[in-house]
């Protein structure tokens, strides 16, 4: 069995899309789905597959999910391997952080346009940076996320990303390896 990690996008945030983490877990076991854990109440969640058609997988749990709760998030799915690889290609150095400064990641539905590169470099100043690699785009705040124009213009990216930090992401890994155990 593969261990796979799904990124729900946009849910729990501003009281918008509200899925309880116990009704997620519950809508995935039931679709089949085995050793379904959720991290967080921002879409995280882990699960254990046999099927290896990742597009088809990733289809059928959106669709699930939106029969279940009726809220219709953009499901973004990785598998533990490609999440090792993500945090293994962090073009920024997370030990050398400064007080106030973060590294966060977004996960792509697909490859990004030129456009995508074309949006962020609007927000891009000399204290906030980022990186494209594949399907994840590389953040370093060097301020806080919510004075950075570089993160407001994430949201234009519309429904193909969503973004976690460095310690959500590195807990995920560390959940998704002790499953392989």
């Amino acid at each position: 069995m593969k261990v796979y990690i799904v990124f729900l996008r946009g849910i729990n945030v501003g009281g918008k899309n509200k899925i309880k983490m116990a009704d997620l877990k519950k809508t995935l076991e039931a679709a089949g789905l085995a050793k379904v854990q959720t991290y967080l109440q921002s879409g995280n969640v882990l699960f254990m597959s046999e099927e290896e058609a990742v597009e088809p997988l990733r289809q059928r749990i959106e669709q699930e999910i939106s029969k279940a709760v009726g809220v219709s998030p953009k499901v973004i799915l990785r598998t533990v391997e490609e999440l090792e690889l993500i945090l293994g290609s962090c073009p920024y150095d997370a030990d050398a952080l400064l007080e106030g400064e973060s590294i966060q990641i977004s996960v792509l539905t697909e490859m990004p346009p030129q456009q995508t590169a074309d949006i962020l470099s609007n927000g891009k100043s000399d204290k906030d940076e980022f990186q494209i690699h594949g399907g994840e785009i590389y953040f370093l705040f060097r301020q806080s996320v919510l004075d950075s124009k570089l993160a407001s213009n994430i949201q234009k990216l519309g429904d193909t990303a969503t973004t976690r930090n460095w310690n959500t992401m590195n807990k995920l890994a560390e959940l998704a390896a002790a499953m392989l155990i």
